[in-house]
């Protein structure tokens, strides 16, 4: 069974390029999900992978890529029915 979860990444997150990084580090730990940028200034992800990949990816996240500056990473888990393929960018939301 794949974790799930949505993460809500605030701080300098946006311009950048958290976006990038994260599909990078979603990409090489072999996670499923998206990312998109958020109209209040906020970076939102669903990951869904191993347990230990997604926790490595949380904990990236917290950190982000060196131009970043993140405040807070909220960690919300959800359930879903069906799961992503693959790790895209969607519109920002």
């Amino acid at each position: 069974m794949a974790l799930q979860a949505r993460l809500t990444i605030s701080g300098r997150v946006q311009g950048v390029g958290y976006r990038d990084w994260t599909i990078a580090t979603a990409r090489r730990l072999g996670l499923a999900g998206w990312v998109r940028n958020r109209a209040d200034g906020s970076v939102e992800a669903l990951i869904v992978g191993e347990d230990e990949a997604v926790g490595t990816m949380i904990d990236a996240c917290r950190r982000g890529p060196a131009m970043a500056r993140v405040d807070a990473v909220d960690v919300e888990p959800v359930d879903l029915d069906v799961l992503p393929l693959g790790f895209a960018q969607l519109p920002t939301a």
